[in-house]
């Protein structure tokens, strides 16, 4: 098949989809599918499109049989509503040439966010004549309302009716989680038009190593010490205050060591936080090179998850799956009755606590940090459920199977068509 993936995010871009739409078309073009990407030029999670891409309007580009049609969009580091609305447009318009212009797909995937991605792809799928799968990464306009991000009644309405667009002109949507599917239905979405496919982790990259002679851990002089390690974005829905404050109740034990990656103007804001609170057991790192990611992942005793009170119930960080592909315990201070509590409990691999708690989430780390055969029990359990539940292969298979029968069904639809 010829398959167009519609991303804002691709690679070299290290976290959220990128990472995931970049594994799913390579391993499309491994199965003898040709696949091309319409994506953003690189700027996440900083928000500044990367060096190399500066003052570029379009940039195609290929890398392990993809092409990578890549357009300018406006962004800007610290963006406010203004700059994400114009952000989304931009990336509308910008990208809907290179999209037009290549060759004819026999079938489109569409990642949201960005929500308004649903307006192109809709316009290419009768243009072509060729399915449309919307895949959903998270519910707007409900996330971005239910932290305070969208406020504004008349842009409420108006993302509100672009969902509704966006289910509506889908041939099929792909859901992440079954939160995703009652929500759906309570908007009236079909079953039929629903397909549910967990994200998945590279199970063979992404994988259980020895803590002893690491090399995160000799870097940043941490051999001998219990770490407790966030990797990832530090945005409105984590809260990683919550988790400087845990390390400030647990400053007095030398050898608890915490380590947050993330981007720089976060690190930056929790620079500050660990300042007022004397948390002098934190060390903030940059975001590490994707291929050393294993390495800096070993070199935990406990991955952390964590999340806001706010954050809609049925929000599914990806980095609960590769947390649990590396074999450690997850600590996840996020609700209760959210879809990352009952994966974390289904898998048996973590502990959860109440989010912004941060004398429940201290507790919880002390309590494994006194008893080493649960962390080694926890992080065996994680791995064998990333194993059985979210490997690359079935998520592959799962993709591919979709995209056979959204393509027959449109053929024997234009084939009914020409007959009558």
């Amino acid at each position: 098949m010829r398959i167009l993936i519609y991303s804002y995010n691709y690679y070299p871009e290290p976290i959220g989809i990128a990472p995931l739409m970049t594994e799913l078309a390579e391993g499309l073009v491994k199965r003898g599918h040709q696949v091309r990407v319409v994506t953003a030029m690189p700027n996440y999670p900083e928000r500044r499109i990367y060096e190399s891409y500066r003052g570029k309007g379009y940039v195609t580009e290929y890398k392990n049989g993809v092409q990578i049609q890549r357009s300018y969009i406006w962004t800007r580091p610290q963006p406010n509503l203004l700059d994400r609305l114009l952000l989304d447009a931009s990336f509308v318009i910008t990208s809907f040439l290179p999209a037009l212009i290549g060759w004819r797909p026999d079938v489109i995937l569409a990642t949201s966010p960005s929500l308004p991605v649903c307006l192109p792809t809709a316009l290419l799928g009768w243009l072509n004549r060729c399915p449309v799968i919307l895949n959903l990464q998270d519910i707007l306009p409900d996330a971005a309302i239910q932290v305070g991000l969208l406020k504004n009644k008349l842009l409420i309405h108006l993302f509100t009716a672009l969902e509704k667009f966006a289910y509506h002109t889908a041939t099929k949507i792909s859901v992440i989680a079954d939160g995703f599917v009652d929500d759906l239905h309570s908007k009236g979405v079909s079953d039929s038009k629903i397909e549910q496919i967990p994200n998945w982790v590279d199970i063979n990259f992404i994988r259980p190593l020895p803590k002893e002679n690491n090399a995160f851990r000799a870097a940043h002089n941490l051999n001998g010490k219990f770490v407790v390690l966030y990797s990832g974005n530090i945005a409105l829905t984590q809260g990683l205050e919550t988790v400087i404050k845990a390390a400030s109740t647990l400053r007095h034990i030398p050898d608890i060591a915490f380590a947050i990656a993330g981007e720089a103007s976060g690190l930056q804001r929790l620079q500050t936080a660990c300042l007022e609170c004397g948390a002098d057991n934190v060390l903030l790192l940059p975001f590490q090179p994707r291929e050393q990611l294993p390495e800096m992942l070993a070199a935990a005793d406990v991955g952390l998850v964590v999340q806001k009170k706010n954050v809609i119930s049925f929000n599914m960080p990806s980095k609960i799956q590769v947390l649990l592909a590396c074999g450690r315990a997850l600590v996840a201070s996020v609700p209760d009755n959210g879809t990352a509590a009952r994966v974390i409990r289904q898998s048996g691999g973590g502990v959860i606590v109440p989010p912004e708690d941060h004398d429940a989430l201290a507790q919880a780390i002390l309590d494994l940090y006194k008893h080493p055969e649960k962390v080694k029990t926890l992080g065996y359990n994680s791995r064998q459920y990333a194993v059985e539940q979210y490997a690359f292969e079935q998520a592959l298979n799962q993709y591919e199977s979709l995209f056979y029968s959204v393509t027959a069904e449109a053929e024997a639809i234009k084939s009914a068509v020409v007959s009558n």
